[in-house]
């Protein structure tokens, strides 16, 4: 992508550069920078804006898992004190949930898809702990936390599932492309001496300009691409409650 945008660039450049003569684009500098300064301050904010705006949602991503990860951990942890047989019916849940999640819906969330079945066992482990009945004080305490973190749980699950099916708006993506093309070809009707000096700046600015639009696309939908959120932490709540 970025290799065929500064290619593009260039050679849009040098037929500029043969349709219109160095003096006729000297003569109309002034006018032409004006004009280029309003372009790329309007462009420039749009970009840094986009580009904060996609990581924040991989931040939140990043952070809605491993939130959600701990949270099985702690159910775990809580349903210990379960009297049996709530416990290892709690327990097995919560092993299954994490198991599902790594082996089925991550690589389901690749493709922009969820499990439904990671659905379903975070149903059956709601279902595990409101069917526990609690005979002290103290183990309804521990019911009651079990539930409060359970509500945790499906708090960031929800949150982890919109970051699936949620992008930059396509009206966005129409302005940054039409900025990034119109940043880039406005400087063909710069007026410098040296055609090769002129070929090497926009070339820069074509490459700078394609990086930061690939960095914003890569960074649009956390889970998948190259740099997508992986399920780390769920594994390791595996290995640690001993369900990997």
């Amino acid at each position: 992508m970025v290799g065929l945008s500064v290619l593009l660039a260039a050679s849009g450049l040098a037929v500029v550069q043969r349709l219109v003569p160095v003096q006729v684009r000297e003569a109309h500098t002034t006018a032409t920078s004006t004009i280029y300064a309003a372009l790329y301050v309007m462009f420039g904010i749009t970009l840094g804006f986009s580009l904060l705006l996609v990581w924040q949602q991989y931040d939140a991503a990043q952070k809605a898992t491993e939130s959600e990860a701990a949270h099985v951990e702690e159910l775990y942890r809580i349903a210990g004190s379960f009297p049996e047989p709530a416990r290892g019916r709690v327990q097995e849940k919560a092993v299954s949930y994490a198991r599902v999640v790594v082996e089925e819906e991550w690589p389901l969330m690749q493709e922009g898809r969820i499990s439904l079945r990671a659905g379903d066992v975070a149903d059956e482990l709601r279902d595990s702990i409101q069917d526990f009945e609690p005979r002290t004080e103290a183990e309804q305490a521990l019911r009651s936390e079990g539930l409060a973190q359970l509500d945790d749980l499906d708090e960031f699950r929800a949150l982890r599932l919109l970051e699936v099916r949620e992008g930059l708006p396509p009206i966005l993506w129409v302005v940054l492309i039409v900025g990034g093309v119109l940043t880039v070809v406005f400087t063909f009707l710069f007026g410098i001496e040296s055609p090769w000096l002129h070929i090497a700046a926009v070339a820069a600015l074509a490459m700078m300009v394609s990086l930061i639009l690939y960095t914003i696309a890569v960074l649009d939908y956390p889970f998948n691409g190259n740099l997508r959120v992986g399920s780390e932490a769920f594994e390791l709540v595996l290995r640690r409650i001993g369900g990997a």
